[in-house]
């Protein structure tokens, strides 16, 4: 299992996670099959929005004598009420809510407090006026949080929220074909087949905007939705009309910026079992470039998608991230020092490009990367 860092936590969380959809199954007895499974594979990282509270009961019993061996994304604002899960912004409801989870799960604190689904702006205002923020806050100056947490599919309200400086870790759903569509307040438009009749061009750049402010902020993404609900793996239910496979999907969303985990959903042993496979696949089978290429009625002509087709560069340039730091860096007026030192500490840079031009003849994309290059050599300086 490889680690990569949150953000700006200080938390080295596994590149795949764990959704818990699949904690209720076998009446609740599936929680310690997957605990296990996780724990003997290196998943050191799992979302709980739910608020079941035998569910939460089943987790606790399965995290007795390993609770620090895991990181926990446990969500705020997910309450149970006459008999099942629902989102509050009530504050008594929020915080006798979030006693009960501490309390089942047999611990003094999780290690990031996720506020609960957001996808509206006049929501976010919700949160921010009627004091879930601040006990947020407050929940993280007594060390019972570590960090906040937004989870969110809507890209406008993500950006909005992160840009406040207070969102340490955003939970947003991250796949190629949601990346396609808008800002939309209703995130069932992701998945609405009638969403996908018209023709695109490349990403949304709000989507993209908000994975690369993210990054230069330190702002750790962990993914939901990385299958589409598993439609991206089936050909006639993906709304691209191309079948992609688990490692294509979670290697696609590894790649964009700011990504730390991919929270992979398991309804069962397999279901897990499946997804770490990535950890041993090759490049071939992590692949998504020629699948996206394959899209219908989607061109992403002349965007560069951080495949890494692009390579082998015969100065050793590694192009697609010395691509996506240049991004990084032009997005803004001021350079982030983070995205400057970065771009130093490669072993090879822009300048010592040839112009060869071997590499836009790889890239599936019809990327202009001999342009990219000289980009980048102004904008860094070498």
């Amino acid at each position: 299992m490889k680690y990569r860092e949150l953000g700006k936590t200080g938390l080295m969380v596994s590149e795949i996670g764990l959704g818990c959809e699949g904690f209720v199954e076998e009446d609740y007895a599936m929680t310690g099959k997957l605990l296990d499974l996780a724990h003997k594979q290196g998943v050191n990282y799992f979302d709980l929005f739910a608020s079941d509270p035998q569910m939460r009961d089943a987790i606790g019993a399965a995290l007795k004598g390993r609770r620090e061996d895991f990181i926990i994304q446990a969500h705020i604002c997910s309450i149970w009420k006459n008999g099942q899960y629902e989102r509050s912004r009530d504050l008594a409801e929020t915080k006798a809510s979030f006693e009960d989870l501490l309390q089942r799960l047999d611990t003094d604190h999780v290690e990031v407090g996720m506020i609960h689904y957001c996808d509206a702006m006049d929501d976010w205002q919700t949160i921010l006026d009627h004091g879930i923020l601040d006990y947020a806050r407050e929940l993280k100056a007594q060390g019972r949080i570590g960090h906040i947490g937004l989870s969110s599919h809507n890209p406008e309200v993500a950006l909005a929220a992160i840009g406040t400086g207070e969102i340490e870790v955003l939970m947003f759903s991250v796949n190629p074909c949601y990346d396609l569509q808008p800002a939309s307040e209703d995130c069932e438009d992701l998945w609405a087949d009638e969403t996908y009749t018209n023709e695109y061009t490349n990403m949304d750049p709000e989507r993209q905007a908000l994975y690369e402010e993210c990054q230069r902020r330190g702002v750790g993404i962990s993914v939901m939705k990385v299958f589409g609900g598993g439609d991206l793996l089936k050909a006639d239910m993906s709304p691209a009309g191309v079948a992609l496979t688990s490692d294509q999907c979670i290697h696609y969303a590894l790649c964009r910026p700011a990504v730390a985990t991919v929270l992979a959903g398991a309804r069962n042993v397999e279901d897990l079992e499946t997804s770490l496979t990535y950890e041993f696949a090759s490049e071939e089978e992590r692949d998504y470039a020629s699948a996206l290429a394959s899209f219908p009625r989607v061109t992403w002509s002349g965007h560069c998608m951080y495949c890494g087709h692009c390579a082998p560069c015969q100065k050793g340039i590694d192009v697609a991230m010395v691509t996506k730091l240049l991004n990084l860096a032009v997005a803004q007026e001021t350079m982030p020092e983070t995205v400057r030192e970065h771009y130093k500490s490669q072993k090879h840079h822009a300048v010592e490009c040839v112009a060869c031009g071997a590499c836009e003849m790889r890239c599936p994309f019809g990327v202009s990367i001999r342009e990219n290059m000289k980009k980048a050599t102004e904008v860094f300086g070498f």
